[in-house]
């Protein structure tokens, strides 16, 4: 997940109607600065943050296999906190700069960050990102899926959602010690326009770990703002590719939090928590167990 720098100036614009033009979002996320840089984790840090990831993707296997039509985000966020806090941890989403839900719940031209609500209903076919973290004895699990929930989706929002799946698994697949972000990039960026569809390059994943957000950040797609950084085994990482249908252009709704495509196109977004190793990664947030 990102939480981003709420975009204030550009929100009272809107709301005083001095832009009849959307707003598109050029921010990042709020990366924890530490004194030792981008941090390797020990084998007993790893091993507390795999507990943390493991109910994370406790959560989100429960929730894709509840959500139906006629359930509302809400009823998601209630499922999600009670199930985070019985295991243990306490939802690291809820309260973190002031957002007031465990999950975001984003659906279709809903980019992220969207607020739960007990009176947005969820409709058969709608394509729903739901994204949520953990923080457990002092360290964060952060992971998200898409959901097509229900039947009659159009075939347009199954493939997107299955092209963010695959382009995060093929990030992941460059992954280890001495490989660079600028190859995960490389390789989600690829595979993301091979299809058709567009990285949103306003959001990127990051590091994880004592702090939600901490160094480095993982971009989806090739920038000059992109460092060759090696990777080390012990880096622990969410990598997070969020695509659009159409334009990648995004825009921050007047609740501060929900993102929107401006085309209004569809949406879709696959996150891991990763432990970087010699030969490759451990998914932490693995569904899978």
């Amino acid at each position: 997940m990102n939480l981003f720098a709420d975009l204030l100036a550009a929100t009272q614009k809107e709301q005083q109607g001095q832009s009849a033009q959307p707003v598109v979002t050029q921010t990042g996320p709020r990366i924890q600065k530490s004194r030792r840089g981008v941090e390797v984790k020990s084998a007993r840090e790893i091993e507390t943050m795999r507990q943390a990831s493991r109910i994370v993707a406790t959560v989100l296997r429960e929730i894709m296999e509840m959500a139906a039509p006629g359930m509302t985000t809400g009823d998601l966020d209630a499922h999600a906190e009670k199930r985070i806090r019985e295991m243990g941890a306490v939802p690291s989403f809820k309260g973190y700069h002031g957002f007031p839900a465990s999950i975001c719940a984003s659906i279709n031209n809903e980019v992220v960050h969207g607020i739960p609500s007990n009176k947005r209903v969820i409709k058969a076919g709608d394509l729903v990102k739901i994204d949520t973290g953990a923080y457990f004895d002092g360290y964060h699990g952060d992971s998200c899926v898409s959901l097509l929930v229900g039947e009659g989706a159009p075939d347009h929002a199954k493939a997107l959602a299955k092209v963010a799946q695959e382009s995060l698994m093929k990030g992941l697949a460059t992954v280890k010690a001495g490989s660079t972000l600028l190859d995960l990039a490389g390789a989600v960026q690829d595979h993301v326009e091979a299809h058709g569809f567009a990285v949103v390059e306003d959001y990127t994943g990051h590091g994880v770990g004592r702090n939600l957000h901490e160094e480095p950040s993982v971009f989806n797609y090739r920038t000059r703002e992109l460092p060759n950084m090696k990777l080390r085994a012990g880096m622990t990482l969410a990598v997070e590719p969020i695509l659009n249908a159409g334009s990648k252009a995004c825009r921050t709704l007047k609740d501060r939090w929900t993102v929107v495509t401006v085309d209004g196109s569809l949406s879709a977004q696959w996150e891991h928590t990763i432990a970087v190793t010699g030969d490759g990664c451990e998914i932490l947030t693995d569904r899978d167990f």
